[in-house]
């Protein structure tokens, strides 16, 4: 009866244990660091009384010593043999206490945090952020490329979207003729950049000069900048809080609020 009550026990155990960690990963979805550092505190809270817990109520009792056997003593020492043994008897099965660990562990194992949380993460809660096209979003890295075709790189859409969730974003490129401005438009909104919620194509800009791309990052002043050259980069340093350079090596004398990756998707984990 006892055995029964048990399982009967470490199956609820296991069923609200799977309730409440599907609760808790819908809720991560919604929680910033503070949140998550806090919620991880109080399981580990739970874990620790739970242990605590668990250990025996009392110190057990020792087994007297042995003396010479006498016959009053004959009788004593098998009344505290049965005392004993009836502590031993009243001690937890290692293999119950082993199956109600791995329901613990099974219910607080950590959740893998999405590419949202990722995201918020990576950009220190930011909200405004603004990007070249070239080498970050599409896949050529040359103007006079774009005069000929505009492709956007797939592995970067995904990240893209996430960023308009949190942040306002601002798509920036210096393009030779406006041939090329719509050529790149209809690209994007090929990919899917500009679907319900997203962003928008007022927010794609477009400059004659490398000195006009910079104006628009000055004057827009985000929490964010992404871009390819390294002189506007050095040149930026100053003004904008973050910046991230994408390129395949990190320069040398890079400034403390610049951050140096291979491409976008690599920056967010996502490659």
């Amino acid at each position: 009866m006892a055995d029964y009550s048990k399982e009967d026990f470490l199956q609820l155990i296991k069923r609200v244990g799977a309730f409440f960690t599907i609760k808790i990963s819908n809720l991560f979805l919604n929680l910033d660091s503070r949140s998550v550092g806090a919620i991880a505190g109080l399981a580990f809270a739970v874990v620790f009384t739970w242990r605590l817990l668990r250990t025996p109520s009392g110190p057990q009792r020792r087994q007297p010593k042995r003396q010479a056997s006498t016959p009053g003593s004959s009788s004593a020492s098998s009344h505290a043999n049965a005392n004993v043994n009836v502590i031993s008897s009243g001690s937890s099965n290692p293999s119950e206490d082993s199956r109600t660990q791995n329901v613990i562990d099974e219910f607080f194992q950590p959740v893998k945090p999405t590419l949202g949380q990722i995201v918020r993460q990576r950009l220190s809660e930011g909200r405004k952020v603004t990007c070249r096209l070239l080498g970050v979003i599409l896949e050529e890295s040359s103007p006079e490329e774009l005069q000929k075709q505009a492709t956007v790189r797939s592995s970067v859409v995904e990240v893209l979207l996430e960023i308009t969730k949190f942040c306002d974003l601002y798509l920036m490129e210096r393009v030779l003729d406006d041939e090329t401005e719509k050529k790149v438009l209809l690209a994007l909104e090929d990919a899917g950049i500009f679907t319900s919620g997203g962003l928008v194509k007022d927010k794609v800009l477009f400059c004659s000069t490398e000195i006009g791309r910079t104006s628009f990052v000055r004057q827009l002043e985000p929490d964010w900048h992404v871009d390819t050259n390294p002189e506007i980069v050095t040149q930026l340093a100053r003004f904008i809080k973050y910046q991230l350079h994408i390129s395949p090596i990190k320069p040398e004398g890079t400034a403390a609020n610049v951050y140096t990756s291979t491409s976008l998707e690599q920056f967010f984990g996502c490659i």
